[in-house]
């Protein structure tokens, strides 16, 4: 029996659609176009603006952290330990009189870094390859399908945690390992979207006209399949984010006294001083679950907007 890309390829599925009901296919596709139409002119919502603007906020604060009026993150002031908030630290200090509030912005930037730049090199390959591997097919496709599966198949926390204690925890280093681990995961996603598209009738077109395959990669399939490799790049952004931080917590992100979320609350939860100083862990776990809530509502919104099937429902 021939899989979905023969049947494509030959335009069976499409005799066996108008051999239904005359006009059925026609009626069909104009049910998908009205469908996704009404899908981009609903309203995002109001929590979907909100997520955005947390986003927003955290990422401006940590950007321009330098220019805000806060402490240097690793000052002591020992003449204010374990306090609470109050209108010289808004929301407290810890054990070492370091200001939460400087700490929490500049620890800000380790979290967004990791996520969003290990994320970006998983599209940038993961994604290339993705789009080259499910229009050239035949066996350069099985093979790398064969090898994604592979690597997905190993236990991803314990290769971080191997390469981190062996090779260092720089700041680049956690970025390009956590990047390299998400290629497999975003070639898959890309690959699967693009075989949706790549028998259509616009794809098959630009090649009986002569287009090269860059051209068609890159003109014809990339822009349809962009928006739900964005949506999952966004909930990928937010498990990179975790990631860092159970590395932060077992000890092995970016060293001590540069301030992460992660390391954070690693300090909270074992400086035998919790139920004294609840807020050392408390703010950095707060701002990690809205930071990663708001991403993850992003990305879900974002692909219920652009997911045609998803709209029909």
């Amino acid at each position: 029996m021939p899989d979905d890309r023969e049947l494509a390829a030959t335009g069976a599925a499409a005799e066996l659609l108008a051999d239904i009901t005359p006009g059925d296919a026609a009626l069909s596709e104009e049910a998908v176009s009205l469908a996704v139409a009404g899908a981009r002119r609903r309203p995002l919502g109001i929590i979907f603006w909100l997520a955005v603007t947390w986003v927003g906020i955290v990422v401006i604060a940590a950007i321009f952290a330098n220019l805000l009026p806060l402490a240097h993150p690793n000052f002591q002031n020992y003449s204010a330990i374990n306090t609470g908030p109050s209108i010289h630290h808004l929301l407290g200090t810890d054990d070492l009189g370091r200001d939460l509030l400087s700490r929490l912005i500049f620890g800000a930037r380790v979290s967004l870094v990791v996520g969003f730049g290990s994320i970006a090199i998983g599209m940038i390959v993961g994604g290339s390859a993705g789009l080259v591997s499910a229009y050239l097919g035949g066996g350069w496709d099985a093979t790398m399908n064969g090898f994604a599966f592979v690597i997905l198949a190993f236990p991803q926390i314990l290769a971080l945690i191997a390469i981190t204690a062996f090779w260092g925890t720089a700041l680049w280093k956690i970025t390009l390992i956590i990047g390299i681990g998400s290629i497999p995961l975003i070639f898959r996603v890309v690959r699967a979207s693009t075989l949706a598209f790549v028998n259509r009738e616009f794809v098959v077109a630009a090649r009986a006209l002569g287009a090269s395959p860059a051209r068609i990669i890159f003109r014809e399939l990339l822009p349809n399949v962009l928006p739900a490799a964005l949506s999952f790049a966004m909930i990928g952004v937010a498990g990179a984010i975790v990631l860092e931080g159970t590395l932060a917590f077992l000890g092995l992100s970016v060293p001590l006294p540069t301030p992460s979320w992660g390391n954070m609350i690693a300090e909270g939860s074992t400086n035998g001083q919790l139920q004294q100083n609840i807020y050392i862990m408390l703010w950095p776990a707060i701002s990690m679950f809205l930071l990663l809530l708001s991403i993850n509502l992003i990305g879900d919104r974002l692909r219920q907007r652009f997911d045609v099937r998803e709209s029909l429902v």
